[in-house]
């Protein structure tokens, strides 16, 4: 069910009938009585002392058109833990077939900073659903009438319906089948990202070869489909600082080449590109709430199938940075993708930062199953300042070792080095390893395995299955704590 939310009201009779309220943890509604006639606060008195007072929310009907919802916060709730509560709430409202109602924010914890908005942030991330190609399309919508003197500022509405657009545009593009959303349709997608004020630059084929992206356009030459860079710059300041960038694996489907992957699950292959959709929810999200800093955001995209053409186990191809890789399993390819994107940022745009992000390796969800998303880096500062957000919202990171000792796994005895690891072992670390050789300026640098995080067979916390949008949330966060 769709939500839609109204600020722009005041309290009328009509808007009574279904009240929401918020009360502390032990059902204290003492404040609740000038709302309420003696009767009727009499009445819900004796509700609340009889009911089971750990349930969360609940509901009591005053008579047969007036109906209020209690909703229980503890006092020292956190900004992620006001984003469960509401996403608990959506729930309980579509399972109980209430369409319309509304949130009186006079009454909330007074230690709770931004409670409200982070409460309807978590009601709308759950609410989406992804039904563009079902016939019968849900056409129920649930109206939330928001009053009060502590009704979200407008800067905060903002923020939040930035974050929620480019999470849900991230969700939408890693949902597309591979046969709508294959690499030509993707950069077109990209380019119409202009309107919102994004500078889209899109580098295709022809342009690629002259700048020697080898690794990536060998990955898609066995694709009838066309391969591309895609960049996006957000200048947010009008300073010449240096930027932040962020940089995504964007293989819209991936057969593994001539490496062919068995049958099983190969059609959830499509959201092998989720971590180029996280770099264009974010970007998407920064435009829109006109965030304050200077951002890159830089996308490879191909499509990875077997073919005539295409790129073979014992390859040697030679990189953008110049330096040489022996493919020895096509179906290791987002790391070829990933390696001239990394170096063509680095160089071109001097970053401040570089943060990527892939469904990289399975070997990370036998790790870390789908907790965390596995961080590797070559700076301490910016591991930690991505560990804080990561907990701040609860799309968490684990810090996982890279050491030079590991790089002997993936030495070539007839290139530089060799695109996987065949001893056995280290499969995300040495995934990583790889990618640290293509930062040749020691810019700081982190990369974000996120295949155990960017889609949920059965839904989490604030989504309800499917893609997740893994990333934007987090980012965005980073962007706003640190360097804002």
């Amino acid at each position: 069910m769709s939500v839609q939310i109204n600020y722009k009201v005041s309290f009328l009779k009509k808007n009574s009938e279904k009240l929401v309220f918020f009360v502390d943890d032990q059902f204290k509604i003492s404040s609740l009585k000038k709302y309420f006639s003696k009767t009727e606060y009499s009445y819900i008195s004796d509700l609340v002392n009889i009911n089971n007072k750990k349930n969360q929310i609940i509901t009591y009907d005053i008579s047969s058109k007036k109906r209020i919802v209690l909703v229980s916060v503890k006092e020292k709730v956190s900004n992620s833990g006001a984003e469960n509560l509401g996403a608990r709430f959506y729930e309980y409202l579509k399972n109980s077939k209430l369409n319309y109602f509304t949130i009186n924010t006079d009454i909330l914890p007074k230690t709770i900073k931004n409670f409200i908005s982070h409460f309807l942030h978590g009601l709308k991330l759950k609410s989406y659903i992804f039904e563009k190609y079902k016939s019968k399309k849900q056409k129920e919508k649930i109206i939330i009438n928001v009053i009060g003197k502590n009704k979200p500022s407008i800067v905060d509405q903002i923020k939040f319906k930035a974050i929620e657009e480019g999470t849900f545009y991230g969700r939408d593009l890693v949902s597309e089948p591979g046969n709508i959303l294959h690499p030509d349709e993707y950069a077109k997608r990209i380019s119409s990202l202009k309107k919102i004020g994004l500078k889209i630059t899109v580098y295709n084929e022809k342009k690629l070869k002259k700048l020697g992206m080898n690794t990536l356009l060998g990955v898609g030459q066995g694709s009838i489909r066309g391969s591309y860079l895609v960049t996006m710059e957000w200048k947010g300041v009008k300073s010449n600082s240096k930027p932040l960038a962020f940089v995504g694996k964007g293989v819209c489907f991936d057969t593994g080449g001539i490496s062919l992957k068995p049958a099983k699950f190969m059609e959830d292959m499509t959201y092998d590109m989720a971590g180029s959709a996280t770099v264009v929810g974010l970007m998407k999200s920064l435009a829109l709430r006109k965030a304050k800093v200077n951002a890159i955001g830089v996308v490879g995209l191909v499509e990875n199938m077997p073919g005539g053409n295409a790129q073979r186990p014992g390859d040697i191809v030679k990189s953008y940075s110049g330096q040489t890789v022996e493919i020895l399993n096509t179906d290791a390819e987002g790391r070829l993708v990933l390696a001239d994107a990394l170096t063509f940022t680095e160089e071109k745009y001097k970053p401040k930062f570089i943060v990527d992000l892939a469904t990289l390796t399975g070997a990370i969800i036998v790790s870390l199953g789908s907790e965390y998303a596995g961080l590797f880096s070559n700076d301490d500062k910016l591991s930690n300042q991505l560990i804080d957000v990561g907990e701040k919202t609860e799309e968490k990171v684990w810090r996982m070792p890279l050491n030079k000792n590991f790089d002997k796994l993936i030495d070539s005895k007839n290139a530089d080095m060799q695109n996987i690891n065949y001893v056995g072992g280290a499969g995300s670390t040495t995934a990583a390893q790889f990618l640290q050789r293509f930062i040749l300026n020691k810019t700081p640098w982190a990369h974000l395995d996120i295949a155990g995080m960017a889609f949920s067979k059965y839904g989490g916390a604030l989504n309800s299955g499917g893609a997740t949008g893994y990333g934007v949330r987090l980012l965005n966060k980073l962007v706003e704590d640190y360097y804002e």
